[in-house]
């Protein structure tokens, strides 16, 4: 096997690795939003469980985060919860950030 070779696989094997650790981050982001989201909607703890895991699966609908957004706005409305658009954006973001840290102490 050739150097390049070898490189070409290092670099194949990474890529995979980094994929697998943003899904695995962006999923916990996603549960994390979900329980925030069922907290504000008054569910119990089962319901907020199963309510996290919908808003996982429901980012596989499309790529990006509009999904997740899209049912967030739309189950908060219909509960009856005040939310902006940019509120659910601004907590998106600081639940990447949380999920992240979760991950990397995980990891530790």
């Amino acid at each position: 096997m050739s150097g390049f070779d070898e490189r070409q696989r290092a670099f194949e094997a990474k890529f995979a690795r980094d994929e697998d650790v943003a899904f695995r981050i962006t999923a916990r982001r996603n549960r994390l939003v979900g329980h925030w989201a069922a907290e504000k909607m008054k569910l119990t703890p089962e319901e907020a469980d199963a309510y996290a895991k919908a808003v996982v699966q429901a980012d596989f609908e499309e790529a990006g985060d509009e999904d997740v957004i899209r049912k967030l706005l739309g189950d908060l409305t219909s509960a009856g919860v005040e939310i902006s658009d940019a509120e659910i954006r601004q907590t998106i973001e600081a639940k990447a950030v949380e999920a992240r840290r979760q991950f990397i102490e995980e990891q530790n």
